[in-house]
């Protein structure tokens, strides 16, 4: 399914958040969301995924507009791992993950399938260890694990992911987006917002920068990461280098060094007193 947002802006309390954006999240593709803080990264998330409306302009999965879904159809086409999820009661991480089958549930509830689903989602994320534990007794990595298995759970088309690396480890940060990876590789139209663009290289089909609430560049990553773009948007000059393994680049910021009047960013060397 494409999930799709034309001209879309968004503005509360009379700030605007977002401004004339337009792009297309394709089946088979994984689109990395990338820019700096305040952007308007998360709030145009929300858009997609249903949760706020917009001022202008409209989001639309598979040519019908989001507000065309009910919310039990929209949950069944697209899946959100939010930032971070609190909740007030000890659910335990099997009972998480299987909250993602809520939208497929008949009246006669949960069944062995269900439990199937969720299992195997576990696994994939690896969170079988935290079966049992419970969620607000977990860290904030695996928090995010299993967030990220009740989405597998949910079996939608349309996948979501807000800074779904942000507590993670080198380790899960990959195996996380390697998931990712697999899901636009399996069909599914995959949306991440990243703030490694690192990683926005190596598994993203392509990248959208965001900056002041706009589009500043859509493209592969060889074409949108360039060190100009990359500079402009975030004010730091950047070198991009080739992936020794792979055929991506390599984003390597310098710090340092001043950019168009901002001020030099002091570095400490490892070697000083000592350490």
């Amino acid at each position: 399914m494409k999930l799709q947002a034309e001209g879309i802006s968004f503005s509360i309390d009379g700030t605007t958040l977002l401004r004339d954006v337009s792009l297309a999240v394709e089946p088979g593709s994984l689109l990395g969301l990338v820019g700096p803080n305040g952007a308007g990264k998360t709030t145009l998330l929300r858009v997609l995924c249903g949760d706020l409306s917009p001022t202008s302009g409209v989001a639309s999965l598979d040519g019908q507009p989001l507000s065309a879904y009910s919310l039990r159809a929209l949950a069944q086409r697209r899946a959100l791992m939010p930032q971070s999820t609190q909740l007030a009661f000890p659910f335990t991480g099997f009972e998480v993950v299987l909250m993602g089958r809520h939208p497929h549930l008949d009246r006669q509830g949960e069944n062995l399938n269900d439990h199937r689903v969720a299992d195997q989602a576990m696994a994939r994320t690896e969170t079988v260890g935290f079966r049992d534990r419970a969620y607000p007794s977990l860290s904030g990595g695996e928090q995010a694990r299993i967030n990220m298995a009740r989405v597998l759970a949910q079996e939608t088309p349309v996948v979501l992911l807000d800074e779904p690396t942000a507590h993670l480890d080198p380790r899960h940060q990959h195996l996380v987006l390697r998931t990712a990876r697999e899901l636009a590789t399996a069909g599914a139209s995959v949306l991440a917002v990243l703030h490694d663009l690192n990683l926005a290289a190596t598994y993203a089909d392509r990248v959208t920068v965001l900056a002041g609430g706009r589009v500043h560049t859509t493209g592969t990553p060889w074409d949108a990461l360039t060190e100009e773009v990359l500079e402009e948007v975030f004010g730091l000059p950047f070198r991009r280098l080739h992936h020794p393994e792979l055929a991506t680049p390599i984003l390597v910021p310098l710090p340092g060094i001043s950019v168009a009047g901002q001020p030099e960013v002091p570095v400490t060397s490892a070697t000083e007193d000592g350490k």
